[in-house]
């Protein structure tokens, strides 16, 4: 994948950039510019040639940040003029979040003007860990902004745990700053936007289940049927953990009178393979029962102990008296995200979050 994604940025990138720089300023050294980075470039990664790019950027540009903040600027696309956009950007982040640090309301504005035409979720995030007061304040003033890519901005670029980007410490820590900004944004009209409110709260539920448990469970009431959709998916984390709070916040409730069987197709499973197996449920109360079924598949590790994942099932109503069979099947197979050890594992049914029928099996080792 990053061999793929390397070359969203590269030579192409760097002519590009010199291009605009000196449209918009003609004081700039094209020729001096593209000699430093073009030897370079290529031996580089994606985020290293963005920063290449940035690092030449502060030897070409003047010194002073508020003289080259303007030439930034300018090289955006503004109605009829064209400009720079994409992953040409990245550099811009990249720049301003490294040389505009003691500038902080004029690098805000051109974070700004900038994330229409690529994201500045990257570049935002020093600004929040170094004066998260002040930052989330002029960020605050967003939240209307007739430019969806703004609004988004406010939520995507404060995220605590933000893939790809700077961890933001004192946010993973307390959250409460950033719930005004998130409660502001949950009926925004774009679902992009909706989205990235979404994430936003997945994140705090990482290190702050119940907080977003009860934050859920007080903007349910008379939601629209947009803000339930993202109610539910920033509660996937919750969910998929079986936290009691944000399961019964979605009418998954404690499970009373519900039996489960398990039954193994295959118990010696090789490598690549698959498990199948068959699951009955009976719901022998006289009410319906609201369920959302999952598995766990408990690995093997180097060490022989185990540690389970959870995978998504489905959620359905057993009426009163009713029963359910399901055929399913697990497959096992080569993925850079896990290593497979040979041995005994196990597979546990999970209903409303609660384990109620288990059964082990053993994996045969990767083939060489």
């Amino acid at each position: 994948m990053a061999e793929a994604l390397k070359h969203l940025i590269g030579a192409h990138t760097a002519r590009d950039t010199a291009e605009a720089l000196s449209r918009a300023w003609p004081d700039f050294n094209a020729d001096g510019f593209l000699h430093d980075i073009l030897p370079q470039i290529e031996a580089r990664e994606l985020m290293r040639r963005g920063q290449l790019i940035a690092e030449t950027m502060r030897r070409y540009l003047p010194q002073d940040f508020g003289k080259a903040a303007p030439i930034l600027a300018a090289c955006l696309p503004d109605g009829e003029r064209p400009g720079l956009g994409g992953w040409a950007l990245l550099s811009f982040n990249q720049y301003i979040a490294t040389h505009g640090l003691d500038h902080l309301e004029t690098s805000l504005a051109l974070l700004k003007t900038l994330t229409p035409h690529f994201t500045a979720e990257f570049g935002i995030r020093p600004f929040v860990d170094r004066d998260q007061d002040k930052t989330l304040s002029i960020i605050a003033g967003w939240l209307g902004d007739p430019n969806h890519h703004v609004r988004r901005l406010a939520s995507e670029g404060t995220r605590p745990r933000l893939p790809w980007a700077m961890r933001l410490p004192k946010l993973v820590r307390d959250p409460d700053p950033l719930l005004p900004i998130l409660t502001a944004l949950l009926d925004d009209p774009e679902d992009y936007v909706r989205r990235s409110v979404a994430n936003s709260l997945n994140d705090i539920a990482k290190d702050h289940p119940d907080l977003v448990a009860d934050f859920v469970a007080r903007h349910t009431p008379h939601a629209s049927p947009e803000r339930l959709r993202l109610l539910k998916h920033a509660s996937r984390t919750l969910l998929k953990k079986g936290h009691a709070a944000a399961m019964a916040n979605f009418g998954f409730k404690v499970l009373d009178g519900l039996a489960a069987t398990l039954v193994l197709g295959n118990t010696d499973i090789p490598f690549p393979g698959q498990l199948d197996f068959g699951i009955t449920l009976v719901n022998e109360t006289t009410l319906p029962q609201v369920l959302m079924l999952d598995y766990a598949i408990h690995h093997r590790k180097k060490d022989g102990t185990m540690s389970p994942k959870v995978f998504k099932g489905r959620s359905l109503t057993l009426g009163s008296g009713e029963s359910l069979q399901l055929d399913l099947r697990h497959a096992f197979r080569p993925i850079t995200t896990r290593t497979y050890y040979p041995g005994e594992h196990r597979l546990d049914i999970l209903v409303n979050g609660m384990s109620l029928a288990s059964a082990s099996f053993d994996l045969a080792a990767p083939l060489p």
